[in-house]
């Protein structure tokens, strides 16, 4: 891992060093896991405000354990499975309809009359998590 990563971590309170005498950053072996727990965390969609919230629940100065770990886990799986759900929308229809509420294709009258997605502002609107439903006609 990057020595930049590292000090970007603990600029942001996720991890601490100690320093030696010539001022070199030293890191325990529970920063380890923190720092695999922070990666793995961000590879699935979490934020490092969400990460940074997780890990003040955690001991200082010792490793987490398996049931720290898992109590985290299970926090998360909510929304994990939130964002499941939405990736699996968007792959299934992509090929129809982007929901931008901008764009005029053939298949927009089923999912985007009279442009009605317009009205929930700018940009792609079903794909920002708006429903067709929001829409008031």
């Amino acid at each position: 891992m990057a020595a930049s990563a590292l000090r970007f971590y603990e600029s942001r309170g996720l991890v601490e060093s100690t320093r030696t005498s010539g001022a070199q950053r030293r890191y325990g072996r529970d920063v380890i896991r923190r720092v695999s727990f922070i990666r793995a965390a961000q590879r699935v969609g979490l934020t490092l405000e969400e990460i940074a919230d997780a890990l003040e629940g955690l001991p200082a100065g010792r490793t987490p354990t398996a049931a720290d770990w898992e109590l985290l886990a299970g926090r998360w799986r909510a929304r994990l499975d939130e964002r499941i759900t939405a990736l699996e929308a968007l792959r299934d229809q992509l090929a129809s309809c982007i929901g931008c509420g901008c764009l005029s294709l053939d298949s927009c009258a089923l999912y985007n009359p009279d442009d009605g997605a317009a009205m929930l502002g700018s940009g792609p609107r079903y794909l920002l998590g708006d429903r067709s439903t929001d829409v008031v006609r």
